[in-house]
């Protein structure tokens, strides 16, 4: 099972980081779910995913998502420039 760590941009332009199997299937979660979407996000809509990559396991996965959350926002921004503007054309299912 392949893992991802994602960053999510908020509508009040703050960041969200996570990790899933699915990235596809996570931001429909967060965007549309309230019972699915994490607390956070809910208030924050719409969002948009700005940034993922691909983990070994769960245990790197959750490792990077602790370093991007301590993050200053301008350094999450950067990341998020690391990513092409099509991003949605190339989140795994």
């Amino acid at each position: 099972m392949s893992w991802y760590v994602y960053l999510l941009r908020c509508s009040d332009n703050t960041f969200y980081t996570g990790i899933t199997t699915a990235p596809e299937r996570r931001l429909h979660e967060h965007n549309h779910n309230d019972r699915l979407a994490a607390r956070y996000t809910r208030s924050r809509r719409p969002l948009q995913m700005v940034y993922f990559e691909l983990c070994a396991d769960r245990s790197e996965a959750a490792e990077r998502e602790h370093y991007i959350r301590k993050l200053k926002p301008a350094d999450k921004q950067a990341l998020a420039d690391t990513m092409c503007d099509h991003i949605s054309d190339e989140l795994p299912r």
